[in-house]
């Protein structure tokens, strides 16, 4: 799809309002030809190489090969010394935070506002043969790849129904088409070890992550040994050490010598199953970073020293504070796109430029460094958005994609961990096109998922699951990945796979009394709301169906729960027992269907009224003044 005359000129002239397009005031003025218009499309990225090296930066893209809608979120609380701070800053407080005007092509792709008029004034983002578009003229103003490092940092095999049914091999294939040189990894060890190391050994770039270990008994049986010698070595990186992967590489880019180190997500044991990965361990291992980086500062003569990173933005930040040598932390996980640099100091007096760079496809950050005689003198950053009606399709890139679509489902996909119900018996012989197209009902609210509490795309899964499982609550947990879509537009299976599609998808049933949800609700609201970045694990609150609370993120421990109460208005009882339907447990394998399955039906049943009559908000207490938080739907006291 492109934009018509009238779009176009619309675009242009919101995007030279916004400062978007450096030199195209003249080619507006001359009413906008098509040779005027086609150099203002252009110049839209014009990014000249300020300095000698240019390090591009993508994350979290979870397998959106295609073009994607994708709301920004309209809570990101930052609670204790994050209050007021990038990245937990939303809405029109952040436009002005970042320098950017209100109903601007870069107001909707940083915030919230006018998400549905803007979404449909602006069209899509993202598209993997769009960012390979944008990545080359990148690389072309920085004279040739030689003079540029492409990161990718983690979560790009997953996310996708595609990628489910490859095992990520077709984002290895992707990542390999677009250019990706350096990449480290989180969402990628939810695949079994075995699979993780065949499909490093197709990727074309490196692999970093300084913080894995190989766990002692791995190393004393023979196991593990055999299952790295099958894949040519992958997973042993130093015995002695015991690391699985090589911890940092360093490249000459542009004659510069430039260090970059890896640093994959540090909680994934808590946060996935631990089964996929028996013989790996992760942690932050701040000393060992620290013992890298100094080893690097002494042996390698690096102009630059980099990290690319999958700890998310406030552990980055606290980080940065804490370990010294490190120059700039490209950052993921926690999905902020966040439009400038937070320079930190060091414990040394230094400083380190952290970033991230959003999701889904939606960004590519770009870091400039200005070395002379071999040193770092300066950086100049830019978070570009991705906007594909802008931006024209890759050819290679873009046939690899419908290539993809005409795959077709067999009996080696594996969706489940049961192996009775491994594959889909009704999928088998279609392509992965036909199953992915299915239209499954037309969305009357515009459905999105990212925030801290409760999105409508969740209220749509804790509804299936409830109906599904004839229970009086359903929890679904609050992970930020997943795309949107408008009011009005259809829903495909291939939406409901971007929300649900996991290598633990698994529902099930279960019973809880009104004490055990209140410690739940509150352990998931002290790993959202500690003030010490360290001790998070990642992810929002856990969304709820059938119930609503009260929370108060600056409480306690123990004190930010109350106020508990069926959708009926019914208290919770603490020695009741309540029925409850869930899904993606982390160590049990759940007996009920697949969480895409129950969705996608529940949407064809309910495909003549899609109108959601409530969505579970819970009221918020103290937070009705912090600027991470706008427009919320529910109560606020």
């Amino acid at each position: 799809m492109s934009l018509n005359r009238r779009e176009f000129l619309h675009v242009m002239s919101m995007a030279a309002a916004a400062g978007m397009l450096p030199g195209t005031a003249s080619a507006m003025s001359g009413g906008a030809n098509t040779v005027a218009a086609s150099k203002a499309t252009a110049d839209i990225y014009n990014l000249p190489l300020k300095g000698k090296v240019r390090l591009l930066h993508i994350t979290d893209t979870h397998a959106q090969l295609n073009p994607i809608y994708f709301r920004e979120p309209n809570v990101n609380l930052g609670i204790g010394p994050a209050y007021g701070k990038l990245p937990h800053i939303v809405g029109t407080k952040l436009l002005k935070e970042i320098g950017v005007k209100e109903n601007s092509p870069l107001a909707h792709a940083f915030t919230y506002l006018n998400f549905q008029d803007a979404a449909e004034q602006y069209g899509k983002v993202g598209g993997f043969a769009h960012i390979k578009t944008l990545l080359d003229k990148l690389r072309e103003q920085a004279g040739g790849r030689d003079n540029t490092l492409t990161m990718d940092g983690g979560d790009l095999w997953h996310g996708s129904g595609t990628a489910l049914f490859t095992r990520g091999m077709d984002m290895v294939e992707a990542s390999n088409i677009l250019g990706v040189d350096i990449m480290t990894g989180h969402w990628e060890f939810t695949y079994k070890q075995a699979e993780v190391l065949k499909n490093l050994n197709a990727f074309k770039g490196e692999f970093l992550a300084q913080n894995i270990r190989i766990k002692e008994d791995a190393l004393f049986g023979d196991e593990y040994l055999d299952m790295v010698d099958e894949h040519q070595g992958m997973g042993m990186y130093d015995e002695d050490e015991a690391r699985a992967f090589k911890p940092y590489t360093i490249k000459i880019v542009n004659g510069e010598r430039i260090a970059v180190v890896g640093q994959a997500f540090p909680r994934t044991a808590n946060a996935n199953p631990q089964s996929n990965f028996p013989d790996w361990s992760f942690g932050l291992r701040e000393d060992a970073l620290q013992e890298t980086v100094d080893k690097i500062r002494a042996e390698e003569k690096v102009a630059a020293i980099v990290m690319i990173s999958h700890n998310g933005m406030d552990v980055d930040l606290k980080m940065a504070s804490r370990v010294n040598g490190i120059d700039a932390i490209f950052g993921g996980h926690t999905h902020d796109g966040v439009a400038k640099t937070i320079p930190i100091k060091t414990p040394e007096g230094g400083v380190c430029h952290v970033t991230n760079a959003g999701s889904n496809g939606k960004f590519v950050g770009v870091m400039d460094l200005d070395i002379q005689n071999g040193k770092l003198r300066d950086v100049h950053y830019n978070l570009l958005p991705v906007f594909s009606n802008v931006l024209a399709a890759d050819a290679e890139m873009d046939s690899f994609i419908k290539h993809l679509y005409t795959k077709k489902y067999d009996k080696n996909i594996v969706e489940s961990r049961d192996p009775s119900r491994a594959y889909n018996k009704d999928r088998l012989g279609k392509t992965y096109g036909e199953i992915m197209s299915e239209e499954l009902a037309v969305a009357e609210d515009t459905l999105y998922r990212r925030g801290n509490f409760m999105g409508t795309w969740d209220q749509i899964i804790v509804n299936s699951l409830r109906e599904e499982h004839d229970t009086q609550i359903a929890m679904s947990a609050g992970v930020r990945w997943g795309t949107s879509v408008l009011a009005g537009e259809m829903i495909t299976m291939e939406r409901v796979m971007d929300e649900t599609s996991m290598t633990y998808g698994e529902t099930y049933k279960s019973e809880v009394t009104g004490a055990q949800m209140k410690d739940i609700l509150e352990g998931i609201c002290e790993n959202l709301f500690q003030k010490d970045p360290y001790l998070q694990s990642g992810g929002d609150m856990v969304r709820l169906g059938g119930m609503d609370y009260t929370c108060e993120p600056n409480a306690s421990l123990g004190n930010r729960i109350s106020e508990m109460r069926l959708d009926d208005g019914t208290p919770l009882e603490a020695s009741k027992t309540y029925s409850v339907a869930g899904w993606a447990q982390v160590e049990a394998v759940g007996d009920g269907r697949l969480m895409w399955d129950v969705a996608a039906d529940y949407l064809r049943n309910h495909k003549s009224d899609m109108k959601l009559k409530k969505v579970n908000h819970p009221k918020l207490k103290g937070v009705k003044n912090n600027p991470g938080i706008e427009a919320y739907p529910g109560k606020m006291v």
